[in-house]
């Protein structure tokens, strides 16, 4: 639990992280010219709302390298399926299309950089 009243409000997250569904997931990560971190979320998971913050951080420090979206798999059950996601906070991290990195749980972000700077770097080779 948080006791900053910022971070959540009337049960949402608020999120610089784009809102991914199955109408956009194609187009957004698949066909996406840059690698995509898609964070695999529920409002209820407390260690989602653990993590939310530093997905935030790395949604605006890696902007133009990087998209960030999530994906609320209360909402979009077939979507989570379709990726394997058994338990959340589920990260993937896309490149050219295909999942690159798998990331379950509640990380600390140093761990997040080091995953995304290794899909990265192989993006510029």
């Amino acid at each position: 639990m948080t006791n900053d009243p910022e971070e959540q409000k009337g049960g949402a997250i608020v999120s610089a992280a784009m809102e991914l569904t199955k109408d956009n997931f194609q187009s957004e990560v698949i066909e996406g010219d840059v690698p995509v971190l898609v964070d695999f979320w529920a409002t209820w998971c407390g260690p989602c709302r653990a993590v939310a913050p530093v997905i935030d951080e790395l949604a605006t420090e890696y902007e133009g390298k990087l998209k960030v979206g999530k994906v609320d798999v209360d909402a979009e059950q077939q979507l989570a399926a379709d990726f394997g996601v058994r338990s959340i906070p589920t990260l993937l991290i896309f490149k050219d299309g295909k999942m690159a990195e798998q990331i379950v749980g509640a990380v600390p972000k140093s761990q997040l950089v080091d995953k995304l700077q290794g899909v990265l770097e192989g993006a510029a080779a």
